[in-house]
Formats: structure tokens, C-alpha cells, sequence
């Protein structure tokens, strides 16, 4: 009976020592497998949605995300939504669908992302917001990469008030409508716009040179030489506007003081050429820091809310000096 007795607690022993020794191999196996399975820029598959290619702008934003993708080895995969939410809410489906790393999106307009979002967040894939912000709860999206678009209002209300010093009558671009650099730049204007200077007349130009032209050459049909001022959104509704000054027999930059933002190569030479009198930074380099941020996060790290991009203002003094280094 004893020696039974002995035999069962022995046999206890060994038990709870393979027992042991299995949860040792186990844990040490997962934590090594956790250490393994740490992404980096190699094995990093990336979703992007884009806007379209609307502008200048954009087509160096674009320019950067590619290149950086190819310079660092990320898998890029790369969809052209042409200026629509549907396709840019088909594509982050299509992402998630193939299970990618991590989504990049520019969002077209701020409102109706919730849902995609959501079914992103329920596929375990974080999201990252470049240039533009989405109205969504902070829960959905990782972090927010960008610009100040109300700073950037502000100071080209400051810009105008400069070169306005007496007030005036001002007509407005506005971008592509519900965006976020239109609506934050909108704001921010009026934020620092001084109160001898009216704005008669605000219309989208969608961000592009086209539309730009065909919405400037009905502000002068209505308002002829009443206008002294031009805000614009962004540099290539600008572009298209000084044409249309310039067919309306007025000088771009003399008869019209003219303030954008973007500061892309188009606005330099313009700069240069006296047309235009002041730009207002907006930098779309953004494909480093996004690739960075996507390691990041795809890795497990918080990130913050909003990373902001650093900008300038530029004038004409400067222009023919700084073309030259202009990447966009």
C-alpha cells in the first residue's frame, strides 16, 4: 500500500512537471512569435485611397506616396477615386476585403465615412487620415496626418488685409464643397479677415484650375471693376483665375490683389511674373511621415490624434530665388 502510495505521488510529480515545463515552451514560444511577427517597411502591405488628381497639388501628393512606398519596399496598393466618396469608400472595402496592413485615405468631403470605417476597425486594420480629416468618432482612424487648413485661412486673411490696407470689395474660391481644407479654410479667413473688407460674392471652384477660370469670369461679368481682391483656396483655381482677369483686361496682381494657398511651382512662376501676390503653404510631401506612422500603428503603438505638417508663407520678392528648390 505504500509503495502504491508512492508510486501515485511520483507519478504526481512528473506530471505537474511536464505541465510546467509545456506552459514555460508555450509562453516562450508566443512571446517569440509576438517578437517575430513585428512589421517593418519590408513586409508592410499599405491600402491607399486617393482624391484624384484635381491639382498640382495633389498630383505631388500622390507623387510622394508612390515613391516613398517604392524607395522603402511597402507593398502599395493604389486606387485614383477621381474626385468621388463612393469610390473611395469601394476601394477601403476592396482593402479590407484583401486584408492589408494598414489604410491610407485622403477624404473627399468630411461626412458619411462612419460605417467603412467601422467595418475597418472591426477587421483589425487601423486607418490613417492624410491631408484631409474625416467628421468621424476618434475611436475609428489611428491618427490624422495634415494641415492646419483654419491657419491657413487666417493667414491669408492676414495676407489680404495687408495688401488691402483701405478695405475693398473681395470675391472667393471656394473648394470642392463639405472638404475639409474648404470649410476650415472658409473659417479661418474670416477669423482674421478685416472689417473694412467685404466678401460679395464666395463660389467653389472644386479646386481646380478649370473651374477656377469659369467661376472667376462670372465674378467679373457681375461685379467688373468692383472687385480689388481675390481669395482662392488653393493655387490652381488662382491660375485659372488670373486667365480670366487677364481676358477681362484687368492685371492679375495690380488691379486684383490675389492671395492662395498651396505654394506649388505654378504659383512661384506666377509670383514671378507679378500676377500673383502672395501663397500660402500647403505641403503635400506627406509620404514619409505616412509610411512611418503606418509602421507604427500597424505595430501597435498609440499614436496622436493629429500630426501636423510644417508650412510657410511665400511672396514675390523670394519667388525666382526659391523656385529652383520647389519639389511640387
Amino acid at each position: 500500500m505504500r509503495k502504491l502510495s508512492l508510486l501515485v505521488i511520483v507519478m504526481a510529480a512528473f506530471l505537474a512537471l511536464v505541465a510546467c515545463s509545456s506552459a514555460t515552451s508555450t509562453t516562450e514560444e508566443t512571446a517569440s512569435n509576438t517578437s517575430t511577427e513585428a512589421k517593418t517597411m519590408e513586409n508592410l502591405t499599405v491600402g491607399y485611397a486617393q482624391i484624384g488628381a484635381e491639382s498640382e497639388w495633389r498630383t505631388a501628393n500622390t507623387a510622394s506616396i508612390k515613391e516613398t512606398a517604392e524607395k522603402l519596399g511597402v507593398d502599395l496598393k493604389f486606387s485614383d477615386a477621381q474626385q468621388k466618396q463612393e469610390n473611395q469608400i469601394a476601394a477601403i472595402r476592396s482593402y479590407i476585403a484583401e486584408g492589408v496592413d494598414v489604410i491610407g485615405f485622403s477624404p473627399v468631403v468630411e461626412t458619411g465615412w462612419e460605417t467603412v470605417l467601422q467595418e475597418a476597425k472591426d477587421a483589425g486594420i487601423p486607418v490613417i487620415m492624410v491631408d484631409r480629416r474625416a467628421d468621424v468618432p476618434r475611436e475609428l482612424y489611428a491618427t490624422y496626418l495634415g494641415s492646419d487648413f483654419v491657419e491657413e485661412g487666417r493667414k491669408a486673411g492676414e495676407e489680404m488685409n495687408r495688401l488691402l490696407p483701405d478695405g475693398g470689395k473681395i470675391v472667393e474660391l471656394v473648394g470642392t464643397v463639405g472638404s475639409a481644407p474648404a470649410n476650415d479654410r472658409y473659417t479661418g479667413f474670416r477669423d482674421s479677415m478685416a472689417e473694412n473688407i467685404e466678401i460679395i460674392d464666395s463660389q467653389s471652384g472644386d479646386f481646380t484650375r478649370a473651374k477656377g477660370k469659369e467661376v472667376m469670369e462670372a465674378f467679373l461679368k457681375n461685379y467688373g471693376d468692383e472687385i480689388v481682391g481675390l481669395y482662392a483656396h488653393n493655387d490652381d483655381m488662382a491660375i485659372g483665375a488670373i486667365q480670366a482677369i487677364e481676358e477681362y483686361g484687368l492685371k492679375p496682381g495690380e488691379d486684383i490683389k490675389i492671395v492662395s494657398i498651396d505654394a506649388v511651382r505654378g504659383a512661384f512662376e506666377a509670383m514671378i511674373d507679378g500676377k500673383l501676390n502672395v501663397t500660402v503653404e500647403c505641403n503635400p510631401l506627406l509620404g514619409p511621415q505616412f509610411y512611418d506612422l503606418a509602421l507604427r500603428a500597424v505595430n501597435g503603438e498609440e499614436l496622436p490624434e493629429w500630426v501636423p505638417s510644417e508650412e510657410s508663407v511665400y511672396y514675390p520678392d523670394k519667388a525666382e530665388e526659391l523656385l529652383p528648390e520647389r519639389q511640387y
